[in-house]
């Protein structure tokens, strides 16, 4: 028994070397500059494609959103973190109660806005109530005896929305620029819809 144990670990002292001097022989053949290179370009092609596919996501289907003001109180807080989704509306219209990213019309500027009607309706504002085609909008977003005043706060408005137009608000009333002021925003100011 002991001689038998004693030429197995001879023939392993013999195997094992051998074994490793092929393994790396031919891990040395691999090592050769033309295999180097190969990997180097496969490395590159997958990290070019990673970047590119960060950016076309990041700009073309969700983009990061941060909130700066107060205008969306009590829904998007002031300095929150959303997403807005660039693809919902390359087959859907958008819809009232969307919350969408918005061009202001005036400026440029990129804002958050609520949608409450649509193309071809009107929005009537008395007594601090928003009617929408004759009818009381119902917003159980908002705050309750939240009051919605058309920029004149003694006088009512009726405000009519054209072909492809949307008017938006912001669902703090009394602090928020939106279609009051600069009136409906056109379809293509509207840029995706905000994801909570």
């Amino acid at each position: 028994m002991l001689k038998a144990h004693v030429v197995m670990m001879h023939l392993s002292q013999r195997i094992l070397p051998f074994a490793v001097y092929h393994f790396f022989a031919d891990f040395r053949l691999r090592l050769s500059w033309p295999w180097f290179f190969r990997q180097c370009g496969s490395l590159t092609v997958i990290l070019l494609l990673s970047i590119l596919s960060y950016f076309l996501a990041g700009h073309f289907i969700l983009q990061p959103l941060k909130v700066s003001g107060h205008s969306m109180d009590p829904t998007l807080m002031d300095n929150g973190n959303y997403w807005v989704n660039h693809c919902v509306y390359l087959k859907n219209d958008p819809q009232r109660t969307d919350i969408v990213e918005v061009k202001d019309p005036q400026d440029g500027v990129l804002i958050v806005k609520r949608i409450i009607a649509l193309p071809g309706e009107s929005v009537y504002f008395k007594c601090g109530v928003v009617y929408v085609n004759g009818q009381r909008l119902k917003e159980d977003y908002l705050l309750p005896r939240t009051l919605t005043f058309a920029l004149e706060k003694s006088e009512d408005e009726l405000i009519c929305c054209g072909k492809d137009q949307y008017f938006v608000l912001g669902d703090n009333r009394g602090n928020s620029t939106d279609s009051r002021v600069f009136g409906a925003v056109p379809r293509q100011n509207i840029l995706g819809k905000v994801v909570e």
